[in-house]
This record gives structure tokens, sequence and C-alpha cells, in this order.
């Protein structure tokens, strides 16, 4: 018997039902992994992600290596390459965790079903979420919608634990022929652009261990508190871990569930707040499962009519980071150096863009999918989609996040402008987040001279609040 286990965003050895299910069967394991470019079109990894697939398959090779099953890299259809390698190999079976973008779901159900014609044994297993997008729905047998109660299900359901460990050893046979990593360039050497990635960021099984180890040990008991801070390090780092499968959220959930504490009482709401964050990633997986367009249309359908305006110079300047606004500018150029922002920074520049700008989300969306070493197609649509009022549980049409007042709550001692704007670091406190405010000896002190070593704002907040409300009211008295 040979099983060709087939990888996709689980490229991990523990807690993987599809690995655990082929030694289990018993006969060879023949490891696969095939680049869907062809099959995922539009979606196909962006930039960033790119350069961390190279890293995690680095790392999955290596482990798999180590227990004496060679990975098989592929690059085209998947189709084709797997009846290719079932030839190659005499595999009988073929199983794979399951992944839920539209068109991979599409994908591999073809597959599943022309091997099943063909005799050959296929099976799919759910590696990737705590439960099944199906699997919850409300009392009416509806897809949830809303996230407070989708919460509330999720917990009464339960939790699964996580599969078993990585295994000492892989029963394999000899390797089909398959492409060398370099190869794929998904690292491309020039230009190197990826130095910021580099220092930021270790991909693979091991450092998503590390990396929820050290959250828990750390940081999960003042969650609650620190998460919105830019400024410290008070989230887990643990989102392209989780997109890219190095880690399960089993894993993580009864990681920080079993962690003991001294002080249960005072770590309890900072382990919940953390786990609800967790849920909200399955209510985005449980939104595009049930909801396949929410990358290209708006939930809400009224939303379509929205007279986003065009303005492709007011969309570079957002994607340049210079907008004026210290806070958003800082988030945009974290965003280019290391592939990721903090997420109160994330709902701070996607409100600037959809509700200052009036730019369309979808433009937002698609450059944080190239930008992002965490592009989620769930997680991303669903997010621009709340922030710009037109998704499911989405914020009210009538919350525009002011970026001043946002930079002097969340950011009040200015660490995180001053490492990402370092332009304005002389600036006190009170003038950072505003600088068009500062006295002129306060800018000529820092050596600010807006509108030279600084932007000045690209447009008032005040004003382009009232026509960001106009706009979405006529949208909602439209739809009443």
């Amino acid at each position: 018997m040979v099983t060709l286990l087939w990888f996709g965003r689980d490229l991990r050895l523990a807690d993987n039902p599809a690995l655990q299910a082929a030694l289990a069967r018993g006969g060879a394991i023949v490891p696969v992994f095939i680049l869907d470019d062809a099959d995922a079109g539009a979606w196909a990894p962006g930039g960033a992600a790119r350069w961390w697939l190279h890293g995690s398959l680095e790392a999955l090779a290596g482990a798999l290596r180590a227990r004496g099953a060679p990975l098989v890299l592929r690059r085209g259809p998947a189709e084709a390459h797997l009846d290719e390698l079932v030839a190659q190999t005499g595999a009988d079976a073929v199983f794979w965790n399951r992944r839920y973008e539209p068109w991979a779901i599409a994908r591999n159900e073809r597959i599943k079903t022309a091997l099943k014609q063909r005799g050959i044994e296929a099976r799919s297993f759910n590696a990737a979420l705590l439960k099944e997008p199906w699997a919850l729905s409300t009392q009416a047998g509806e897809p949830y919608r809303v996230f407070t109660p989708f919460w509330k299900a999720l917990q009464l359901a339960g939790v699964e634990h996580p599969h078993a460990d990585a295994p000492a050893r892989i029963p394999a046979t000899v390797s089909p022929p398959g492409d060398v990593l370099d190869s794929w360039s998904l690292r491309p050497k020039a230009p190197d652009w990826a130095t910021g990635l580099r220092a930021r960021w270790v991909p693979g099984e091991a450092a998503a261990r590390a990396c929820m180890d050290r959250f828990i040990d750390a940081a999960v008991d003042d969650y609650a508190q620190r998460r919105n801070l830019p400024g410290v390090a008070g989230t887990s780092g643990l989102s392209p871990h989780l997109h890219f499968g190095e880690i399960g959220p089993r894993q993580v959930w009864h990681a920080v569930t079993a962690r003991p504490r001294a002080d249960p009482g005072a770590a309890k709401d900072g382990a919940q707040t953390y786990l609800s964050e967790i849920a909200w990633r399955e209510f985005s997986y449980h939104l595009l499962f049930h909801y396949p367009a929410l990358p290209e249309q708006p939930l809400r359908s009224e939303f379509a009519a929205f007279p986003w305006t065009r303005d492709d110079a007011a969309l570079a300047r957002w994607q340049r980071a210079q907008t004026g606004y210290p806070i958003v500018d800082a988030g945009m150029r974290e965003l280019w150096t290391t592939g990721w922002m903090h997420n109160r920074v994330r709902m701070i520049v996607a409100s600037f863009l959809v509700k200052d700008l009036l730019l369309d989300w979808r433009l937002g969306q698609a450059w944080f999918w190239d930008t992002l070493v965490d592009a989620d197609l769930a997680s991303n649509s669903a997010s621009w989609q709340w922030v710009a009022g037109c998704g499911a549980d989405a914020a009210p049409y009538f919350r525009v996040f002011n970026p001043v007042l946002q930079g002097a709550r969340f950011d009040p001692d200015g660490g995180y402008v001053r490492r990402w704007v370092p332009e304005l670091a002389r600036l006190p406190d009170t003038a950072l987040h505003a600088p068009w405010e500062a006295r002129p000896a306060e800018l000529a002190a820092a050596g600010v001279e807006l509108g030279r070593s600084y932007p000045a704002p690209m447009l008032d907040h005040a004003q382009a609040r009232e026509r960001a409300l106009a706009a979405f009211a006529r949208i909602k008295k439209g739809a009443s």
C-alpha cells in the first residue's frame, strides 16, 4: 500500500489528521506539496506570503527528511500532478487536509470524485479549524452572520483535543522526481526586498511552537489590556503560522486553556479575550464557506451601489505611507517592512482608506493580500468588509476611526509612531499624532518641516468624516 499525503495549508507534522490517518492505514507514505498558482487564479499567494511559503516548505522538508520521507515538490494544476504521482508511485490512496477557499473546495471535490471513480481511496480531514464551517448554525438552521451568538455556540460545542504529536519515523518508498524549491523563485535574489521579513520572522513548525510558548508564558494573561497597544509586544504573532498550518487552532486553544496560572481570576480575561480572537478567525471561515463571493462582493447587497471614489493618487499615498497622519503612515510602513501590521492599526488604516478617502475596500484587501505574510482569504475579506460596514457583524457605518484620537489613545507615549516614522521622533508626545497642530518652535526643534520632511495631511479628517457619513446614510436610507 502507498498513500500520497498531499500537503496544502497544513505544513506541520503534529496535530495533522491526514498524516495520522495515513500512518494508521499502513504502508508507505509519499509526502507531496503542489504549488497551486494555476488553481488559485487571482488568489494565488501574494509576494509576502510567497516569501513565507518558501521558509515553511524548507522547514517541513527538513522535518520529513529527518523522518525518512522526503517531500516531493510540484508546481501546476493539482489534478494533473496527482494523477501523475499516482501512476509513478502506484499509490492506492490520497489523503489531505481540507482547505476552505471557494476555488479549493471546487477543485478538491473534483479530485476526490475522480480518484474514487478510479478505485483510489480519497479522504480529506480538518486540520485548520476548531469546527467545520457547516457544523454550527442558528436555531433556524441558517449560517451565523453575527459574531457573538457564533462565539457562544462554539464554546458550547467544545473543542476537541489535538491529534497526535509528530511521529518519530514515516515509512517511505522511492520518491518520484520533483522540483527544487529555489526554482520556484518564491524568494527572488534580485531585488532582495525581504530584509525586514527576515529580521522579523522565522517560518516553520518549530518556530510556530516557540512563538506560541513565548506568548503563553509572557503575554496571554495581559492580552485583554495590551492587545490594542501597537507599541508593546502584547499580541501572539501567530497569525502567519496559523495561516500556513504550521500550528493548528486546536493546539493553540488547548495550550492557552491548559496553562496553570498563579492567579486564575486575574488571568481569565486575557485568555478568554485571546480565544475569542481565535473564534473570529473561525467566524471568518464560516462566512467564506457560506458566502463564497465574500472576497469580491459586499455581503450586504445594498453596498453594491455605494459611491466609492476612484483616486489613484490617493490610493498611492495610502500605500506609500504618505497620508500625513502619523499612526496611519506608521502602520503602512510596518506592513511594507515586516509583512505584518498590528491589528488595532489595521482597523485604523482600513477605516482611513474606506471612510476618509472613500476608496473601495477591495483595493485595500488587494494591497494587504500582496503585502501580508498572514494574507488569509477568509480573514482578509471578512475584516475589510467589517470595517467598510458592508459585511457580517459590520462596524456601524457611523463609526469612523479618528486617526489622531486613535493614535493618542493607543500609542500614548508615541513609541510605535517614533519607530516607524522616525522623522517625527523628536516631536513631543502632545504633538506627535497631529504634527500640523504643533507650534512652529516645536516643529523647528524637532527638525520637522511639513510638506518636506513629512507630508502635511492629505485631507481634513472632520470634513472627510462628514462626507463619509452622508454617503453611508444614503445607502442605509435606500436599504430601508
